[in-house]
This record gives C-alpha cells, structure tokens and sequence, in this order.
C-alpha cells in the first residue's frame, strides 16, 4: 500500500483488539500486582491479532501476485504462518507476530529461510519494528491489507527444494478443500 503517487507507505488504518485487550485490562483493575508496563506482553499472543494480521496479509500478497496458504508444515516439522507463491515459483514465507512476547519466545524463524526464495515477519502497527532484524523483510499488517515496509533479501531456493515444497503445498491445499468441501467423507470409507 503506497500513497498516490508519493512511494511512501499509505498509513494503516486503526483496530481494536477486542476482548484479548478487554480481559487484560479488566485483571489489571482487580489485582494491581498483575498490571504490567507493555499490556501486549502481558496479554501474550494475541490469536484475535494475529488472524487479523495474517488476512492483511493475505490480501497484500495476493495484491501482489502471490497465492498463499496458512499454516503450512514443512518437511522440517516446522509450520510457516503464511506460505505464498507466485507464477513464477517464487515461495514466500510470512511468520506472523502479534506481540512482543511472541516474537521474543521465537527462536525457530531462522530455520524458514531454508523453505523459501524470500522471508518476512508481519506485525500489526502497534509492534515495535525495530525490534525485527534488518536481514528480514517487514509488512505492517491490519485486517484490510499491510504495507511492504522493508523488502526481505532474496536467496533462491534449490529446484529439487522447490519443487518438493511445491508438490507439499499443492497435496496439502487439495486435501483442505476437500475436507471443506465434503466435511462427512472419511478417506478409509468403502464407497459403492
């Protein structure tokens, strides 16, 4: 998201947290000994944030060409939060942090460079963004889209890598369709 014609970043719009802010401020105003300086820290991960995160990211990769997935599990065991590619076989990932405590208990993000051509974290605008390291791509995220802050470094992926992570996702994509789309089918039931 760029304003007309200017380049710059367009600003993001405004969001509520809803019920994960309602439920920390209401424990503060019971016990005073629970308040705490940084409320995103003592919330934890927010799941209401980080689902708001990742469908504006969605929407800005999608924006960009890409077509993604979430919650993708790699032949390392490791799960991205967003997995994109484009036409040309470019493979995204996306580590999605909703607070500052999520992204300090994190130490497994490095391990992601190895499944995919580019890497990024997404965080909404409240994130302290110099918190994230410069050798990393950077989207500032709401529901509506998210905004290309910082270009991640490109280092191509093997194509014997690539095409397994391709034939991994595209498996893993069918079989949830198809779960969506027939919820009562149980792959070891005897047809006819």
């Amino acid at each position: 998201m760029t304003a007309a014609g200017t380049g710059a970043a367009a600003p993001i719009p405004r969001w509520r947290r809803g019920a994960a802010r309602a439920m920390v401020g209401a424990m503060d105003d019971r016990d005073p000994t629970l308040q705490d300086p940084d409320p995103q820290d003592a919330a934890g991960p927010d799941p209401a944030g980080a689902a708001a995160i990742t469908r504006g990211v969605r929407r800005a990769l999608a924006q960009r060409g890409f077509t993604s997935v979430t919650e993708v599990r790699l032949a390392s065991g490791r799960r991205a939060d967003v997995l994109a590619m484009d036409d040309a076989g470019t493979v995204l990932i996306v580590e999605v942090k909703s607070c500052v405590a999520d992204f300090r208990s994190d130490q497994k993000w490095p391990e992601y460079r190895e499944w995919c051509d580019a890497f990024y974290f997404a965080v909404d605008e409240s994130f302290p963004t110099a918190l994230i390291p410069e050798d990393c791509g950077l989207m500032v995220a709401d529901p509506f889209g998210a905004a290309v802050l910082r270009e991640a470094p490109v280092e191509r992926l093997a194509a014997a890598r690539r095409k397994a992570l391709t034939l991994r996702v595209a498996l893993m994509a069918c079989g949830r369709l198809h779960r969506q789309e027939d919820p009562t089918f149980a792959p070891d039931q005897v047809s006819g």
